[in-house]
């Protein structure tokens, strides 16, 4: 019992002691520094809609030439591959059977109008006899029905001269159109237009071309709905921009426009047909060509760039999180349209001048305090090393 009530004290000021020590202890633990984080301020702005897609090539006119008479392919008279020009003769067929045949018709025709000038003599001294008594109505009836059956073949006998003539016009086979013509189908010694329009070869006008792609009906669908809310301005279709980039990944130097916006949907694809015009002087670009299309339909009234790294995801969508004015970290929820380089087109979640944090993102959490870290100072130039340039050095 002596001992009990003599180590009383001392334990009592052991309790006291480490009592003490906790609890100067315990404030140091509760203020850790907030981590630090690097942040950039964004603001809107208004940002290009821009699509970027597949397209395919296609001459501005394509026309097909074609054995209009039936004969025998004398020679080719164009290089397959070179520019023609309207009227230019491309094929020469055998004009011989054409020219005969043009021949036999004027003679038909000669003969008709020999006829025609009997019986119209003939006629002329009917209705004269008659005048005196001397001749039957019917005998006059007759001469004049012989003389309008005369007049009628001459007629008959002209048109086929004329078709005789076109036939032998089209011995000659030109360009309907100015443009590039293509490989020779037909050989010479073959026989073409025997019971059909025989192809020869194709011309095709490459001054400007037309590029066909499709988009997704969701998508355009989309943007009427922005439009008619207001967020989005929309160009008109023929002001609607259009940039090429070549197969080897080079840009293309001329721009086109939106020339063509299907009013149906296709059914297997879910999808509407658009088509560009672009020019080609150089003939650069060549029909069935798969090129890189983005199109520029418009723009957003209002949106933010914001870099690609601070955009995190989740179950809810895309997220970033921002620097409060208290200091603290918010986190928002963005309504994201697409990118744009290394920056990511945010239309609805964030508001102008908003600090969204963009590295130290695992060291931060919502609701919990950070700040932004001090700049770091400029690494001393190495010995023997150039100094470095001061901002307003010119170079």
């Amino acid at each position: 019992m002596k001992f009990h009530r003599a180590l009383t004290p001392v334990a009592i000021a052991t309790l006291a002691a480490l009592a003490a020590g906790c609890g100067k202890q315990a404030p140091q633990q509760q203020q850790m520094p907030p981590p630090e984080v690097d942040v950039t301020v964004v603001n809107g702005t208004a940002v290009p809609v821009v699509q970027d897609l597949v397209g395919r090539l296609s001459a501005v006119r394509t026309a097909d030439v074609r054995a209009r008479v039936a004969g025998v392919l004398q020679k080719r008279v164009y290089t397959e591959g070179t520019d023609v020009k309207e009227g230019q003769v491309l094929f020469q067929i055998d004009p011989a059977p054409l020219r005969a045949t043009l021949n036999a018709q004027l003679a038909n025709l000669a003969a008709a109008q020999a006829t025609y000038q009997n019986n119209h003599v003939a006629a002329e001294r009917a209705r004269s006899v008659a005048e005196k008594g001397l001749l039957s109505k019917a005998d006059v009836d007759a001469a004049n029905a012989a003389e309008r059956t005369g007049a009628a073949a001459v007629k008959q006998a002209q048109a086929t001269v004329e078709m005789a003539k076109i036939n032998l016009g089209y011995a000659e086979v030109t360009a309907p159109i100015d443009g590039r013509a293509g490989k020779q189908q037909v050989t010479e010694g073959a026989l073409v237009g025997q019971g059909e329009a025989t192809l020869l070869t194709t011309v095709e006008q490459i001054d400007t071309m037309y590029v066909n792609f499709t988009q997704a009906v969701g998508t355009l669908d989309e943007l009427r709905r922005a439009a008619a809310s207001g967020d989005v301005q929309l160009y008109e279709q023929d002001k609607a921009k259009i940039d090429v980039t070549m197969p080897d990944g080079s840009a293309y130097d001329s721009a086109g426009t939106l020339d063509f916006s299907d009013t149906a949907v296709d059914a297997s694809t879910g999808a509407v047909t658009l088509r560009g015009i672009v020019p080609n002087p150089q003939h650069r670009l060549l029909p069935g060509m798969y090129v890189n299309v983005r199109l520029n339909l418009g723009q957003l009234k209002h949106a933010w760039l914001v870099p690609q790294t601070a955009i995190q995801r989740d179950a809810e969508g895309a997220f970033v999180y921002v620097l409060g004015g208290d200091g603290n970290v918010v986190r928002k929820t963005l309504d994201v349209y697409g990118t744009r380089g290394a920056d990511t087109i945010v239309r609805k979640g964030l508001a102008d001048g908003d600090q969204i944090i963009v590295s130290g993102l695992m060291k931060v959490r919502a609701g919990a305090p950070a700040k932004v870290a001090a700049p770091k100072a400029a690494q001393p130039p190495a010995a023997g090393g150039a100094a470095p340039a001061k901002p307003d050095d010119k170079h």
